[in-house]
């Protein structure tokens, strides 16, 4: 850990604990490293997906009864 990390209390489901602690000793990481890369993973999932909204801000948007409404339209539904 580096000298900016904080500690935390973290309560698991016994098994998910059981698995991550499996994964430590099968790595040969810290339980600390292996929640770290989860949580920065799922961070960066969130910022791409905002990201993404970011993007299509744009668009043009439609209700969902008209997009069923242009489906049955079409012979999709």
């Amino acid at each position: 850990m580096g000298e900016t990390s904080k500690r935390s209390t973290i309560y698991f489901d016994p098994k998910l604990h059981a698995a991550i602690r499996l994964k430590a000793a099968f790595t040969h990481r810290t339980v600390s490293d292996i929640v770290n890369d989860a949580v920065r993973a799922a961070l960066a999932e969130d910022q791409e997906d905002l990201a993404a909204f970011e993007e299509r801000v744009s668009e043009p948007t439609m209700s969902y009864e008209a997009l069923l409404d242009d489906l049955k339209a079409h012979g999709k539904l």
